[in-house]
């Protein structure tokens, strides 16, 4: 049964998906304002296709730089669910098929996180659109894991907002329910993506695993001017990212 649930799944996603994007290719080459609505909705479609459950906590900004922890390529749909959203991607991502052009019509921003180089023009983009108002997210951590702790925050991109009045806001992710129970240490790999796991085989287990509930926690905004420096501002958001995390994880969870 799982399995053709899976299938199901899959052919809903493509049958979704595959129209939708040269839809999105012509919105974005007109620069209509739908460019940046059209994926919020698709997401939002796709996290029911997939048994995603969302629950928001906190005020859901309209834009600026969101700093997230990173668990797995499910962070990409949740997010992107909950608000239009610009992401901020390594540029491996932008080769890959299939996945890597679904990010680049979502307008991402593509970093080259090993060459200092392509730092200040990296940074120059995202401050450009978030200025123009956009929400851009950032994986501060540089890799997604486990989901059970928060890896230290790398301070480098938070330069995009040094100089502008531009709000911060840190978001934690928890995925705590699997079948409407509490998620396991044993269970998290379902979920969680990292190491050296392949997206497909990890996609096809996901998709025959059943509903997920996933929390999206918003923090209160920070202000880069209230900090010394970026590598300040980065720890704070850490710190916020990180008590958000360890009170969800152990709190007592709701079942149902």
């Amino acid at each position: 049964m799982s399995v053709l649930r899976a299938s199901l799944i899959a052919l809903a996603f493509l049958a979704v998906t595959l129209p939708l994007m040269p839809l999105q290719w012509l919105l974005a080459k007109v620069r209509s304002p739908l460019a940046r609505k059209l994926p919020h909705f698709y997401h939002r479609l796709v996290c029911r296709l997939l048994g995603v459950s969302l629950h928001v906590e906190g005020k859901v900004p309209a834009s600026g730089l969101l700093a997230a922890n990173h668990v797995s390529w499910l962070d990409i749909p949740v997010l992107s669910a909950v608000l239009p959203v610009t992401f901020v991607a390594k540029k491996e991502v932008g080769r890959w098929p299939f996945f890597g052009s679904l990010a680049r019509l979502q307008g991402s921003v593509f970093v080259d996180r090993e060459s200092r180089q392509s730092t200040g023009p990296s940074r120059s983009e995202m401050a450009s659109r978030l200025k123009a108002g956009e929400a851009v997210v950032l994986f501060p951590e540089g890799t997604s894991h486990t989901g059970r702790g928060v890896k230290p925050f790398k301070s480098t991109f938070f330069g995009a907002v040094e100089h502008h009045a531009v709000a911060v806001i840190p978001v934690t992710l928890i995925y705590q329910q699997h079948h409407g129970l509490p998620l396991t240490l044993r269970q998290r790999p379902r979920l969680a993506w990292y190491g050296d796991m392949e997206l497909l085989p990890h996609l096809w287990q996901l998709l025959k695993g059943g509903p997920v509930a996933v929390t999206i926690l918003f923090h209160d905004e920070l202000r880069a001017e209230a900090f010394g420096n970026r590598k300040a501002l980065a720890r704070e958001a850490e710190r916020h990212v990180k008590a958000g995390l360890s009170q969800k994880l152990h709190a007592r969870p709701k079942i149902g």
